[in-house]
């Protein structure tokens, strides 16, 4: 199984509350929603398909997973493909405070923050579809410190923030990635897909 990240990027950097106003507020972001102008359905809703086709499970952080809990399931039904994967696929949520109880988008199960590492190093080794990762910044700044990371989709957007959450670890580490792919949305977007280069 390979780990595929995608993530909404703003041209300097922010992947904060793309979706929405409520998204993620902290450190008194007043931007949540910045993405939405630019969805394009051509070429962005193809590529979310595409997550759908090619991966097995979705691997979240509690904020994500309890944001996408509160949206997806009311969307049952609308016959879009992403949306009955979503709903449908083995989930899980990276949480150190979840308990079995407050899982209710089925099927879930919690992976503690000390067990990320081994349990996605235990899913890569294993045959199957990809591990689809979006937003849940605090996990893939871990995947990409323990070099899980095998395929990372930047939606990157002609807006810029002016402060935010960022993708990367702040670790002084350097990573080099190999440009896979790179396509023109009608809105601006550039979906670009990197692999790690090693």
């Amino acid at each position: 199984m390979r780990v595929v990240v995608s993530e909404f990027m703003s041209l300097d950097g922010v992947v904060q509350a793309p979706g929405g106003p409520q998204e993620d507020t902290s450190g008194g972001f007043a931007h949540g929603g910045w993405s939405r102008p630019f969805f394009d359905p051509a070429v962005m809703g193809a590529t979310l398909g595409g997550f759908a086709e090619r991966s097995e499970v979705l691997l979240q952080g509690r904020r994500t997973y309890q944001v996408s809990a509160a949206a997806w399931p009311e969307r049952a039904g609308s016959g879009d493909a992403f949306t009955d994967w979503i709903n449908g696929a083995q989930k899980y949520v990276v949480s150190d405070t979840l308990v079995e109880a407050d899982l209710t988008w089925k099927p879930t199960t919690i992976i503690r923050g000390a067990d990320l590492v081994p349990e996605v190093s235990a899913l890569r080794d294993r045959p199957g579809g990809d591990i689809y990762v979006y937003g849940s910044l605090s996990v893939v700044r871990a995947l990409l410190s323990a070099g899980l990371v095998d395929e990372l989709v930047l939606m990157i957007e002609p807006i810029t923030l002016g402060g935010g959450k960022t993708l990367f670890p702040v670790d002084g580490q350097a990573r080099t990635f190999e440009l896979v792919s790179a396509e023109t949305a009608a809105t601006g977007v550039q979906v670009c897909r990197y692999r790690p280069a090693h």
